[in-house]
């Protein structure tokens, strides 16, 4: 077994824990009052980010009054023993003085853990296995497998109201992105805005058996009704689901642009090429993609399906269907600096493998209460440590350009008319 100093986790946290190799965790479960520290430690870390934001966020809470002030030594009581924290310290800029960390002063007086309860279990430690592995540190607290559980189900219902209830209109949003995920054979269907800042934030999601367009209105309608707004324009990127594609056009209409997932589109065309032909038809659509200018992709991109009517048929149309979708950034001159985060479905499909990985413990999966209250609190705990998308200073000019392409879009609508 690989051996671990014991003062090398004395400021981690459980979602450490949770990325080590099996024989660390053997280790830790050997060591009920290292897990406990662990819980402590993300306990205080809350109260930080509450008052001084996340570590090396631009973004600061309270007008920037308070800073972190790095760490004294403390200790806990648990059951018969103390056990020694590392104590975070925080900085009051306007009084000038050291603001004492309350979650400390709570946890010395009563040994409170209900909030440590909620973070362990989102960051994967489902109910069943929470009790093996934390057995000595409930019996310290006087707390039970079905405590744990009702704790849990009581804290996560508020989370769902949180995240559910919480007002967006003071977020100005300028890109939607839009994907299902699999959950025991239900679709959760999922919204992530991005914002003029670069902020992504999972603003929605809903329950479905299918993406079907009606299920789409009925989360989009939602989402307006809590202060999206969407007349100044959304660039809406989507993995080419008819359904969602129709929802979106029906409730948005033209104040939404439309970015086709160039990566989804490469897969279903290559999907009809036998294996021996698969790699050369994939670098030659990636290089009409790399290419930054508009007419010269949809040039290169045109002689594709040209070649691959002799190929396959189906690849040909495939590559056709949608194609001036995928080259919505191209056309509005977007590439150079937002190909990387909007041509593809990439960014919501990094928030859909993070939600795998804080639900993969649930092996049981009752009702949709239970998933909604799940996805609410890891979509919750995942937005904390979600990064800015590539470029965002330069936000602006796309707002600037899909203006400009509303206007253009109903000039021409009422041209026809």
């Amino acid at each position: 077994m690989k051996k671990v100093k014991r003062y090398s986790i004395n400021r981690k946290k459980i979602s450490w824990l949770l990325e080590q190799e099996l024989d660390v965790k053997l280790h830790a479960m050997q060591h009920h009052l290292d897990i406990t520290r662990m819980l402590i430690n993300d306990i205080f870390e809350d109260e930080v980010i509450n008052h001084t934001g996340i570590r090396y966020s631009h973004i600061k809470p309270n007008d920037g009054r308070y800073s972190r002030w790095g760490f004294n030594p403390g200790s806990v009581k648990i059951g018969n023993q103390r056990i020694p924290v590392s104590v975070p310290r925080m900085y009051d800029n306007k009084t000038k003085r050291n603001k004492s960390l309350h979650t400390y002063e709570k946890l010395r007086e009563v040994g409170e853990v209900n909030d440590s309860v909620l973070k362990a279990m989102i960051l994967g430690l489902s109910t069943r296995d929470y009790e093996p592995v934390v057995k000595n540190m409930l019996d310290s607290f006087g707390l039970s497998h079905s405590s744990v559980s009702k704790e849990f189900i009581e804290q996560s219902g508020e989370k769902l109201k949180q995240f559910e209830n919480r007002d967006i209109n003071e977020h100005d949003f300028v890109a939607l992105f839009i994907d299902g995920k699999y959950l025991a054979k239900e679709q959760i269907i999922i919204a992530l805005g991005v914002t003029t800042k670069g902020d992504k934030i999972p603003i929605g999601f809903i329950q479905a058996a299918t993406e079907n367009s009606k299920v789409i209105k009925d989360l989009l309608f939602s989402l307006i009704e809590r202060g999206l707004n969407y007349t100044d324009g959304l660039l809406c990127i989507i993995d080419g689901s008819k359904g969602i594609r129709k929802a979106i056009k029906e409730i948005f209409g033209d104040y939404a642009v439309i970015q086709r997932c160039q990566w989804h589109k490469r897969e279903n065309v290559i999907s009809y090429l036998k294996e021996t032909k698969q790699d050369h038809y994939k670098r030659k659509i990636n290089k009409a993609y790399r290419s930054e200018d508009y007419l010269e992709a949809k040039k290169y991109l045109k002689e594709i399906i040209e070649d691959l009517k002799t190929e396959n048929i189906g690849a040909s149309r495939s590559l056709e269907e949608g194609l001036e979708e995928t080259l919505t950034l191209h056309r509005l001159g977007l590439t150079e600096n937002f190909g990387r985060s909007f041509s593809t479905t990439n960014c919501i499909e990094n928030l859909n493998s993070q939600i795998t990985k804080y639900l993969r413990k649930v092996k049981y999966w009752k009702t949709s209460t239970q998933r909604y209250r799940w996805v609410a609190c890891a979509l919750l705990e995942i937005e904390q440590r979600m990064k800015k998308v590539h470029n965002y200073k330069h936000l602006n000019e796309m707002r600037e350009k899909l203006q400009s392409e509303i206007d253009k879009q109903q000039i021409e609508m009422a041209e026809v008319a």
